[in-house]
């Protein structure tokens, strides 16, 4: 089991090693690797250098490290997608063969934040909705999402429910053209880490997106915090000369 060695890092060599087995089936989700003694002497390096690669491997969510149990195999994703695809969480668990569900939690107009006059280009005096949902997949809760919505934007009589945020803006005339969009990685969350049945150790991405109607109108802001071991997101980059 040894890792044979090359011109790259040591410690790079090892996060492929312990990657190859997990995909190999030598370490499965959510098992027990042996301890840094036993992994160091099997991989023969040092231990320090061990260390390294599973920090490392820890910041990617490959392995979660349980002070003073041990280190675990995370979960797989269940879902995949380009951070520059434009679509619904409901799609996304619609692909992975899933049933997107969702829990309403809350609706209520407020006034906005400095935050949302600046993404939504609202005044202090222009009310916002603001939906509190969770999404689940199989019944099962994966992302909590806070969406805010001008209210100038619908209508007098809307629904507040209404699972498809995007259905109820093109109703409205607001058909959405694209978004930008930032995530930011955090740790365990008080109030939503609960909510969608984290484990401790289990971390969360924050999604925040503004969404532009063809008119180049925001007319959507939204936090959605997904499950880290649930979902993985990628980018394509390409190279211009």
């Amino acid at each position: 089991m040894t890792i044979k060695t090359d011109n790259r890092h040591l410690y790079l060599q090892v996060i492929d090693k312990i990657k190859e087995d997990i995909e190999k089936g030598v370490y499965k989700e959510k098992e027990k690797l042996p301890s840094e003694f036993e992994l160091s002497k099997k991989l023969g390096v040092s231990r320090a250098t061990l260390r390294e690669a599973l920090r490392i491997l820890e910041e990617e969510n490959v392995i979660i490290r349980r002070h003073g149990v041990g280190t675990f195999v995370s979960s797989k994703p269940l879902f995949t997608s380009g951070i520059e695809q434009l679509q619904s969480v409901s799609n996304m668990i619609k692909n992975a063969n899933m049933k997107p569900g969702t829990i309403f939690l809350s609706s209520s107009i407020i006034w906005p934040t400095e935050d949302d006059m600046k993404r939504l280009e609202v005044s202090k005096k222009d009310e916002i909705l603001l939906v509190e949902r969770v999404r689940t997949a199989n019944g099962q809760p994966v992302v909590y999402c806070l969406d805010k919505i001008p209210r100038s934007i619908l209508p007098i009589t809307f629904n507040h429910k209404q699972e498809s945020l995007f259905v109820l803006l093109e109703e409205c005339g607001a058909q959405i053209s694209y978004a930008v969009a930032n995530i930011e990685p955090i740790g365990y969350h008080e109030k939503i880490s609960p909510i969608l049945e984290c484990d401790p150790e289990t971390s969360l991405l924050l999604l925040k997106q503004v969404h532009f109607d063809q008119q180049d109108r925001p007319v959507l802001y939204s936090l959605n915090y997904f499950r880290a071991d649930k979902f993985s997101f990628h980018v394509v980059r390409k190279r211009f000369s």
